[in-house]
């Protein structure tokens, strides 16, 4: 990415970044944030504003967006983009509505799956199909292990 701007709230001067990075469209990282809970860190208070974007004006107005209490002329390229430590982080309904949510957070047996999995599909595309009719037999023999188990109760009482 170029132009990107790696910011947090440590930073005296953030908010400048910020503000310049809107106005020229630079992409923002925002690094090792805990919560945004405008509660718990005035600071993101700035950050519930992504949404209060506005056309002021005639058509090819200006687009603009509040940032504290300094409106600032917005240009569509500007990206943010905001990272956290926390292993699960909360978010508020307001927040997880407005943005997109990307859980990074994997295993390396995970990783080691997906890989065979796509080498399977690349070597022998008949063995990925079966294990794929495996994995459905097997869904169904839960789902109806499950029927039978609600069944038996259900004559138990």
């Amino acid at each position: 990415m170029q132009g990107l701007k790696v910011i947090d709230f440590q930073m005296p001067d953030y908010l400048l970044v910020l503000e310049n990075a809107i106005q020229f469209g630079n992409p923002v990282l925002l690094q090792n944030v805990q919560e945004l809970e405008p509660s718990l860190n005035p600071s993101a208070n700035s950050l519930r504003v992504w949404v209060n974007i506005w056309v002021r004006g005639l058509p090819g107005g200006r687009l603009l967006l509040t940032l504290g209490e300094k409106e600032v002329e917005y240009n569509p390229e500007f990206r943010l983009y905001i990272t956290t430590k926390l292993s699960n982080p909360h978010y508020t309904p307001e927040i997880s509505t407005k943005t997109n949510i990307v859980n990074f957070a994997i295993k390396e047996q995970g990783l080691e799956a997906q890989l065979l999995g796509i080498v399977v599909c690349k070597e022998r595309p008949e063995l990925e199909e079966q294990m794929d009719s495996l994995v459905i037999s097997i869904a169904s023999g839960k789902k109806s292990l499950q029927e039978l188990e609600d069944e038996i109760l259900r004559l138990l009482s």
